[in-house]
């Protein structure tokens, strides 16, 4: 049987580790998603700051995830004593992300990245925002044909319609998120083909070495 997984990043960052209160650790959930399911492959769905890099998203479906750690880390270091140290902390912490990801890459993860939008709120202040619904939406009616199997590490309730269609297709899904942060109708659907993050917990917690 072959199985895929589709990481929803936002679903399970902010459904997951913040509600969680403890952090995943990204090799041990790949390994236990390999011994597990036997999943072949993992794709990954998530946003980055790109600042000023180069990045057409007509023509490319990810961000180069190498070249933008270099650019960034080019970038600090020739413009880095004209920033702000407001600006600085920030650029670190979106440098900080790109390494994370690129870790994730090295771990064996795909990663369909997009670029970070923002938005002007009313207030005037500025939210960041990378939605990747449609993305993951899209990649998982393109891979159909190439998975028996999936496994959906989200819980939102906007993926339910693909789902629905999935499954009457004859595919087998699993859903894997926290119980709390899961939409009423995705655990309805999924029945006992839910799992909760925090029964993984001694499986899947991140220990600072």
């Amino acid at each position: 049987m072959k199985t895929l997984a589709f990481v929803d990043a936002s679903n399970l960052f902010y459904g997951g580790e913040k509600s969680l209160g403890w952090k995943i650790d990204y090799q041990k959930l790949l390994n236990y998603l390999k011994s597990k399911y036997n999943v072949n492959r993992v794709l990954y769905f998530g946003g980055a700051e790109i600042y000023k890099f180069d990045f057409d998203y007509l023509k490319n479906e990810t961000i180069p995830i190498i070249e933008l750690e270099k650019y960034l880390t080019s970038f600090l270091k020739k413009e880095g004593n004209k920033l702000s140290e407001a600006m600085l902390l920030l650029l670190h912490r979106h440098l900080q992300r790109v390494r994370f990801y690129l870790k994730l890459q090295e771990f064996g993860y795909e990663l369909y990245l997009k670029p970070v939008k923002l938005y002007e709120q009313e207030d005037g202040s500025t939210k960041r925002k990378a939605n990747c619904d449609v993305d993951m939406a899209f990649y998982l009616m393109k891979e159909k044909d190439n998975f028996d199997r999936v496994i959906i590490l989200s819980g939102d309730g906007d993926f339910l319609p693909v789902l629905k269609y999935l499954k009457e297709q004859g595919k087998e899904v699993i859903t894997l998120d926290r119980g709390p942060r899961t939409a009423r109708e995705i655990r309805r659907f999924a029945g006992s083909n839910f799992r909760d993050f925090e029964y993984l917990k001694y499986r899947l917690k991140f220990e600072a070495k």
